[in-house]
């Protein structure tokens, strides 16, 4: 059997999943609606509710296996409630402590910083609060580690709660100007 490989731009408010059993979940949204995918597809890693961007779908176990591993970097942009200070990002760049399946997690070195401008990005389908509630920053995030909620769960710790969260990278592909709900079939995933 031939694999096939997708990256998409998972909108915000869709689960990283194809349907669900779950009879609480029967009218959310699936990223089976964005495309006829092929049987055996699954998504490579996760992206909450909340969260979108960058997300790759394979009908290949092993790849998903290794994308999976700690070895493929995953970057994100971050729009922090507040104007974050440069302690906090060093905070979060050296690592800090965050709840995890009811335990304490100590999260790895990572690479942080603050983005000079905003990022161009497609305006997201539910309103984000705006600049009358205070000054708001875009952080950049790059890890290779994926804990659930993640990113959302460090800038809390530093006091900088994540109003929007992108993935804009995975290992060497990139968003780019892909638009929300957009796939797009790539040949390989080997490239990582």
């Amino acid at each position: 059997m031939e694999h096939k490989h997708f990256i998409i731009y998972k909108p915000f408010g869709f689960l990283s999943q194809f349907y669900s059993n779950d009879s609480k979940q029967q009218k959310k949204n699936f990223l089976g609606s964005l495309h006829d995918f092929p049987e055996g597809i699954m998504a490579i890693g996760r992206l909450d509710e909340k969260s979108e961007g960058l997300l790759l779908l394979t009908t290949d176990g092993k790849t998903s296996d290794f994308v999976n591993s700690k070895k493929v970097d995953k970057e994100y942009y971050a729009l922090v409630d507040g104007a974050i200070t440069d302690e906090a990002v060093q905070q979060i760049a050296d690592g800090v402590e965050i709840g995890f399946n009811g335990k304490k997690y100590q999260t790895k070195p990572c690479k942080v910083f603050k983005l000079e401008e905003e990022p161009d990005l497609p305006t997201r389908s539910k309103k984000i609060r705006d600049a009358r509630h205070g000054p708001t920053t875009w952080i950049s995030v790059t890890l290779n580690e994926g804990k659930f909620r993640q990113v959302r769960k460090m800038t809390s710790a530093v006091g900088f709660p994540t109003l929007r969260l992108v993935r804009v990278r995975v290992g060497h592909l990139h968003l780019g100007q892909m638009q929300v709900g957009e796939v797009i079939p790539i040949d390989l995933l080997e490239e990582f």
